[in-house]
């Protein structure tokens, strides 16, 4: 079936196949990958039969090796970090090739309930019938216990604390229990939980220290070079320009090193150089919204140009990630292309079409 978007699993069967075909290495059980495959399949590389496997995370190679060293354990998993650092990314990559599976997932926001994590009930059949297992929802938490997977929990710091605290009995007893039916829901060897949790968004909810202690945290940081930066945007971009079956663009290389450069600019409050401070706008500037800005500027010129992305494209993209207080975040971006981009060789046309855009 033709959809949207398909899970990680299914994107990189191939991959997981060939890991798993050439995998000699000794397995967890109910993993389906060995911890060393399981590190291949993230960072990439190449296997003795020559298949190529795509690096799913460009960075730290030795955070991902904790991560996976901290799923062997009976520790949980926390991937923390700024917005658009890449951890539900790694989240789901890890899921599909320890579990060949990642849509075990609850996403945390202010309104995710306890029943949500624990259980929930057919109100239906709890009428009719009162308390019995045919009336029990399983939530993925409770599958993935069941069937030796790991779960996925988003955002966890945007789950209300009391909420957040029902993970611990699950995390250090593995055990669910259910009062209302007198039973309890022991885990299968192979599960484990990886959340995701920022320290950025508005309504953010501290972890509890005893929860705390139920994680091992692994902080995804933003990417350390410029280089680097624009490889991830590039080979993302890349996988949105296939789905969508749109052109090929000129110059693509350029124009992500022009956004991702003011990008990082904006972010570290100094130009790439050394030699000029800039201001610091409100919004995070990720490497999730650069990829969201050339996503935006390939539709814009397949659609509405000639194929060829070109400032004009891009300018909206970029305006629309860096302001988004209005009471600040304009005059920062306006200094900034008065004093940086307008001055820069070979920018004209970027200065021009965003103060175009901006008027």
């Amino acid at each position: 079936m033709n959809v949207q978007r398909a899970f990680a699993e299914v994107t990189f069967a191939e991959e997981l196949e060939a890991l798993q075909q050439l995998d000699r290495d000794p397995k967890p059980e109910q993993w389906k990958l060995s911890p060393r495959a399981v590190l291949t399949y993230l960072m990439g590389g190449t296997l003795e039969n020559g298949q190529l496997i795509t690096p799913k995370y460009i960075g730290n190679r030795r955070l991902i090796e904790i991560a996976i060293a901290t799923l062997v354990t009976d520790r949980a998993l926390l991937l923390f970090g700024l917005p658009g650092t890449a951890k539900s990314w790694v989240s789901e990559h890890l899921a599909a090739a320890i579990s060949g599976n990642s849509t075990l997932l609850i996403q945390g926001t202010a309104g995710t309930g306890e029943e949500a994590i624990r259980y929930g009930w057919n109100y239906a059949r709890l009428i009719a019938e009162g308390p019995s297992e045919q009336a029990l929802v399983v939530t993925p938490m409770m599958k993935a216990m069941q069937s030796g997977q790991l779960c996925r929990v988003e955002e966890l710091t945007r789950i209300g604390s009391d909420v957040q605290d029902s993970l611990i009995t699950l995390l250090s007893e593995k055990l669910l229990p259910v009062p209302e039916l007198n039973l309890q829901i022991q885990a299968v060897p192979g599960f484990n939980v990886i959340a995701t949790a920022n320290n950025r968004d508005k309504g953010v909810n501290d972890l509890s220290g005893a929860l705390k202690r139920r994680f091992n945290t692994v902080v995804l940081p933003t990417p350390a070079t410029q280089e680097e930066e624009v490889t991830i945007v590039l080979q993302r971009t890349a996988h949105f320009k296939q789905q969508l079956r749109l052109p090929e663009q000129i110059n693509l290389l350029a124009d992500i090193q022009r956004i991702v450069t003011i990008f990082r600019e904006l972010r570290s409050g100094m130009t790439e150089d050394g030699k000029s401070r800039v201001k610091i706008p409100s919004s995070t500037l990720s490497t999730a919204e650069a990829i969201s800005v050339v996503n935006s500027g390939m539709a814009l010129a397949s659609h509405f140009g000639d194929g060829r992305m070109t400032a004009a494209d891009i300018a909206s993209g970029l305006s629309g990630a860096i302001v988004k207080d209005l009471n600040q975040d304009p005059l920062v971006w306006n200094e900034y292309l008065e004093t940086i981009v307008k001055r820069r060789t070979g920018w004209d046309d970027l200065y021009r079409a965003c103060k175009e855009f901006e008027s």
